[in-house]
């Protein structure tokens, strides 16, 4: 197989905040949406108060990160961290933490990629403005999102404003909905999505003008789908699940409106927006410089006809979710899917990094892709991994095919770094490199033991892509 990934291509790997840091009110830190919610889990699976325990082992998972060949590493810092009521003072020992963090990478020649959010919104400002549904918010990110340019800009070039809002956003436990009564949950869901776009263009232009040769950029969480049959309306359907699932997200961040389809459902369902006469101008400011994407499976649908039980515009499930009018989602006989249910499809990335590429023309880059699983410590003190390696080669080797192809592709960060919190699954579901000897009710003694396939992905890092 020639390959296609040029000399500084970044190969890297990926975490998130409350996934791995632990020391979740340690010096200052505020409590967060995604710590409130692993806490009413917390009798049944592992929660964020430890997870991985970087806070206090950055240092010795920094050097197994240099050891593995990593040219980046794609993190996320935690806002309650550095401002923990999220719209108060800011954090000396939060910023102090960051500062140790990013210095240790630079130290190891590791480029920092800097998340502002994922999934951890100070839990603070729910209780003061039900979150993202006020636009004291929208206000409390800007802020936010500057200090972070102020404190680290000098250092860090390259940023994501969020991870995955557009699959956030279906999470009703990620938007603190439960407190919503169902009649109004889409209307409130829509204005989060909304003043969530605005926080995102107000930090992009932010970064623009505070970051002298900066560059940031949305991550989506991807979808490609699949038509059932050939019928057009299944076709039709198909594309439509991905336009309301990840496209419309696109087309605002890209070009800062929604598309005609979706301004279309908003306004049928009654569901549209309150905006503000400044954001046109605001939105349409904030140019990207490429776009992230985490890419774990593909989805098949089928046209869904309203019927008189489920009008236009009906919901059924929450992340893959039908929509009444437009599609129904479908099992792809013609896959295998993990234990946890995503099926395994390395074509489908081929196919939605030419179809991202082919339509806004922006460089790519993979923040996420990884096989989660429950990993097994042998008698020989040893992780074989096997399954993760075949899983990640045929990924590579889709990489390098949209190369070929002519996709500008010029990073790769599987999920995850080392082994991290599951949100549904605790210590359970591992996606990790370097293994965490813990257990979600037993913390044994938090060892680092790199699996089988650290010593690979090393050798794909040394050869520039798969041999």
């Amino acid at each position: 197989m020639k390959n296609f990934f040029k000399d500084d291509f970044l190969w890297g790997a990926s975490s998130s905040a409350f996934q791995i840091e632990g020391a979740w009110d340690k010096d200052g830190k505020g409590m967060t949406v995604a710590d409130f919610n692993s806490f009413k889990k917390s009798a049944v699976q592992a929660d964020s108060k430890i997870a991985s325990d970087f806070y206090h082992h950055f240092k010795e998972d920094i050097a197994l990160m240099k050891e593995l060949g990593l040219k980046t590493y794609r993190f996320s810092l935690s806002w309650a961290r550095i401002i923990p009521d999220g719209d108060g003072e800011v954090n000396p020992q939060g910023i102090d933490f960051y500062n140790q963090v990013i210095d240790e990478l630079i130290a190891n020649d590791i480029l920092p990629f800097i998340t502002l959010y994922h999934f951890d919104l100070p839990f603070a400002l729910v209780e003061k403005y039900n979150g993202w549904e006020s636009r004291e918010c929208v206000d409390a990110f800007e802020r936010y999102a500057k200090v972070c340019f102020e404190a680290f800009g000098d250092r860090v070039k390259d940023w994501q404003v969020n991870n995955e809002q557009n699959l956030m956003i279906r999470v009703n436990e990620r938007m603190n909905m439960y407190h919503v009564a169902p009649e109004d949950a889409e209307r409130v869901r829509a204005q989060m999505d909304y003043h969530m776009f605005v926080a995102h263009a107000l930090a992009t232009n932010a970064c623009h003008e505070m970051i002298p040769n900066s560059k940031i950029g949305p991550a989506v969480s991807s979808t490609m789908t699949y038509p059932s049959s050939n019928r057009p309306e299944d076709v039709w359907a198909a594309r439509m699940n991905d336009n309301f699932k990840t496209n419309y997200a696109l087309e605002m961040y890209c070009f800062g409106a929604y598309p005609g389809y979706y301004q279309q459902y908003l306004n049928q369902c009654g569901i549209y927006p309150v905006t503000q006469p400044e954001d046109d101008g605001i939105l349409k400011a904030a140019k990207p410089d490429f776009i992230a994407l985490n890419y774990y499976r593909t989805l098949v649908a089928s046209y869904l006809p309203v019927d008189t039980e489920h009008p236009f515009g009906t919901k059924v499930n929450d992340i893959d979710f039908d929509l009444y009018g437009y599609f129904k989602i479908e099992k792809n006989p013609n896959l295998q899917a993990t234990e946890y249910g995503a099926q395994i499809d390395p074509m489908g990335l081929r196919l939605v990094l030419n179809d991202y590429y082919e339509k806004y023309r922006l460089p790519l880059i993979i923040t996420e892709n990884g096989l989660g699983t429950a990993d097994q410590l042998t008698g020989d003190g040893c992780i074989h991994d096997d399954y993760r390696i075949d899983y990640l080669k045929n990924h590579i080797a889709a990489c390098n095919d949209a190369i070929a192809d002519g996709v500008e592709l010029f990073g790769y960060c599987p999920w995850s770094v080392i082994d991290l919190l599951s949100s549904h699954q605790g210590f359970k579901k591992r996606y990790g490199f370097v293994y965490i000897n813990r257990e979600d009710h037993d913390l044994k003694d938090m060892r680092r033991i790199k699996k089988d396939s650290f010593y690979w992905y090393q050798e794909v890092i040394h050869n520039n892509g798969l041999k």
